[in-house]
């Protein structure tokens, strides 16, 4: 059967690997997106919305630990694997030590957590779900996306994502029924992605000859030192983007936290898009960069306002059809949680507006610039979100992202403009 799904003849249509990789990337994130749809009214029918708020805010505090678990080897674990595709003792000598590295770093972030939760009694309302959730650190830590993206090979991995994702959408079917289960959702989540991670392993072992050696831990030191940049600059991403639920927490109660997420949940699916557009032009955009700047240039502004378009088009249709999605979501009226989504509405189109200056950045390499906007935009979110949500609540923290988007966007033209200037006079005059 795995044999059939893999010479499925995808790719006699498509011949660019780098194409197939994206689209396979895309199929990940897209399926990941509809699981998500399907699995939230399901949830919040079962186990009440201040469960489901609960549920997303342990949710929350372990995507922020397993941005440590990734630690930017999701960026440089590929180039690794591409670099020495034909060397399999090479190979299976990058592969030991990312896997030893990450699971490491998921023991460690296990660790913090259980100190926090026990030693510390931090986390108070959702502890008992928070530890449940500890599995998904060690899921994403035996995740080998970055492996099959740089061996070219996104087949396998992106059937496995799904099949993942489907049996945890069977299992909140079949084993979540009342809202003193709710400590199951996540645990669930991890286990089967653990599962099949640890399954992809067994068939990279045998089907591709890769060995596993003992750790080589001078080489796991040298490589946390060189993604440390990556590592914070993802950390940093992560908080401005996701970081309101957390901050929200503390001022709220759960029900509100509930509300809150579900609206938030719509708007980070809709918010991939600026992100996926990033991925799809990147290529294109370097090459041009290149070979020839003024049609660099021209094709970037070609792509931008047509983006922005259609991300006025996502945010406008959000706004006027907030009761609708809510309404169907959560399958009753949730005043709050339409307000959410009617202010949050405008991220799509407001996270449009840096997508030339992002562009610019990567194709001219000027990642320190990246890093230092990156921390200067969740060091404006923290204080910004922890005053307004302090005064406003709910409303407060999502006036909070919507400002965020625009101040990365004037960050990111002040950072160009003083660093390399003929980015801002060759694009935007």
């Amino acid at each position: 059967m795995l044999e059939k799904l893999l010479l499925l003849p995808l790719g006699n249509f498509i011949k660019n690997k780098s194409i197939q990789n994206f689209l396979f990337l895309a199929i990940i994130q897209s399926s990941n997106v509809l699981i998500s749809i399907i699995s939230m009214p399901l949830l919040i029918q079962n186990i009440g919305v201040d469960q489901f708020g609960l549920v997303n805010l342990a949710l929350s505090v372990i995507v922020l630990m397993n941005v440590m678990v990734v630690y930017g080897y999701n960026l440089s674990a590929p180039r690794e694997v591409a670099i020495n595709q034909n060397d399999k003792t090479a190979l299976s000598h990058v592969v030991s030590n990312v896997f030893s590295a990450k699971v490491l770093l998921a023991s460690i972030a296990t660790l913090i957590i259980l100190i926090a939760v026990f030693g510390l009694n931090l986390f108070k309302g959702y502890q008992i779900i928070l530890v449940f959730s500890i599995l998904m650190l060690f899921s994403e830590a035996t995740l080998p996306l970055w492996f099959f993206q740089g061996m070219e090979k996104m087949k396998l991995v992106s059937i496995a994502n799904i099949f993942s994702k489907l049996l945890f959408l069977m299992g909140i079917v079949l084993f979540i029924h009342s809202p003193e289960q709710s400590r199951w959702v996540n645990f669930m989540m991890g286990f089967f992605g653990l599962s099949i991670n640890l399954s992809l392993l067994i068939y990279i072992h045998f089907f591709l000859g890769i060995k596993f050696f003992k750790p080589d831990w001078i080489a796991i030191r040298k490589s946390l030192q060189e993604n440390f940049l990556l590592f914070l600059s993802s950390a940093s991403s992560y908080i401005s983007v996701n970081g309101g639920l957390i901050i929200l927490s503390f001022f709220a109660a759960a029900e509100t936290l509930g509300m809150y997420s579900l609206a938030e949940r719509v708007i980070m699916v809709l918010r991939m898009f600026p992100a996926l557009i990033i991925q799809a032009i990147y290529p294109n955009a370097a090459k041009l960069y290149t070979n020839d700047e003024k049609r660099f240039f021209k094709f970037l502004r070609n792509v931008y306002f047509r983006v922005l378009a259609l991300g006025a088009f996502i945010s406008g249709i959000t706004f006027f059809s907030a009761p609708f999605i809510i309404k169907v979501l959560s399958r009753s009226d949730l005043p709050d949680s339409i307000i959410y989504l009617q202010i949050l509405a405008f991220v799509p189109f407001l996270a449009c507006l840096n997508i030339a200056n992002v562009v610019m950045m990567l194709v001219a390499d000027l990642k320190n610039l990246l890093f230092r906007a990156s921390w200067m935009m969740c060091l404006y979110m923290i204080v910004v979100a922890t005053i307004l949500t302090s005064l406003f609540g709910g409303i407060g923290v999502s006036l909070a992202i919507i400002s965020t988007e625009v101040i990365v966007f004037l960050i990111c033209m002040v950072l160009l403009y003083r660093n390399n200037r003929k980015f801002i006079h060759g694009f935007y005059t």
